[in-house]
């Protein structure tokens, strides 16, 4: 593998890095959702950190915000084709971390938030 800091994989590993971005991307996977049912679905987290993970996922072309022009403001949060693929290629390091009995695993591939054994 290279060992520059600059590889796929290190970039990958960038994009997701922060305190609850994987459990995001593991809710959008499942449905696209509007700001407040994600908030519900994400137990503990504050409005605050929220807006802030999703406004990163976004930068980075892995969260699409779509606003409607409709009173109330009505804004939807969904994956985008590369969100999906970066969803599914976790999906692959959690089942690898399954295999070799490693804890803490979150399956995302699946939308389902699984711990290992």
């Amino acid at each position: 593998m290279n060992n520059s800091a600059d590889n796929g994989f290190a970039a990958a590993v960038r994009m997701v890095e922060g305190k609850r971005k994987v459990d995001i991307l593991c809710e959008l996977g499942t449905a696209s959702r509007r700001f407040g049912r994600l908030k519900q679905a994400l137990s503990g987290i504050s409005e605050k950190m929220l807006a802030q993970q999703l406004r990163e996922l976004e930068a980075d072309g892995l969260v699409d915000r779509k606003v409607f022009s409709v009173v109330p403001a009505k804004v939807v949060y969904s994956l985008t084709e590369r969100g999906a693929a970066l969803n599914a290629a976790a999906g692959s390091l959690c089942l690898w971390a399954e295999q070799f009995g490693l804890p803490g695993c979150t399956q995302i591939a699946n939308g389902v938030h699984m711990d290992a054994l």
